[in-house]
């Protein structure tokens, strides 16, 4: 296999468009709720977002697991040690966003607004909900591992010239 499997560059791709998206929202929801004009659909907005990014990262480790992955290309121990790692965390980030994003309803006023249809009832700030901390804190953790799995991808392109990132690309009808 020199390729991933054609649903496995779907839903890769994918998962990066709603993660660029969500990212966007989520950021100009948190300005919203800071000047207190946050409302109930940038909320559902968002948490659809999640919510389908938690599913799509779910059917990538089952379609890695179901389909394989291509092998490791040639490259320095420690290279392919920061390959695998930065892949598991970033698999990680990816299903504690959501899990994250869930709890900020649970704990916060955010639940109840949506419950009871009222924006009124949504939070200004997030002062004492641990959950929208750490939230913020993985969307961090996110971008740094999202510029070391390019970085990655770009070394492998133009310097090492193995062709690594057409592994990443819809195959071609032979």
């Amino acid at each position: 296999m020199t390729q991933y499997s054609k649903r496995m560059v779907i839903v890769h791709w994918l998962t990066l468009a709603l993660l660029i998206a969500a990212w966007y929202l989520g950021d100009s929801l948190a300005e919203a709720t800071d000047d207190g004009k946050a409302t109930l659909a940038g909320y559902i907005v968002h948490i659809s977002m999640g919510g389908t990014i938690l599913l799509l990262t779910l059917s990538q480790l089952y379609f890695r697991r179901k389909d394989g992955r291509p092998p490791l290309l040639a490259d320095t121990p420690m290279y392919q040690a920061v390959a695998k790692y930065v892949h598991y965390f970033l698999y990680t980030v990816l299903i504690l966003l959501p899990v994250t994003g869930v709890t900020i309803i649970l704990t916060s006023k955010v639940g109840a607004a949506l419950l009871a249809g009222d924006a009124a009832l949504l939070p200004k700030k997030f002062h004492g909900v641990f959950a929208h901390v750490v939230h913020e804190q993985l969307v961090t953790v996110l971008i740094v591992l999202t510029v070391l799995h390019v970085l990655g991808a770009i070394k492998h392109q133009f310097i090492m010239k193995d062709g690594l990132m057409s592994r990443m690309l819809l195959r071609k009808k032979d």
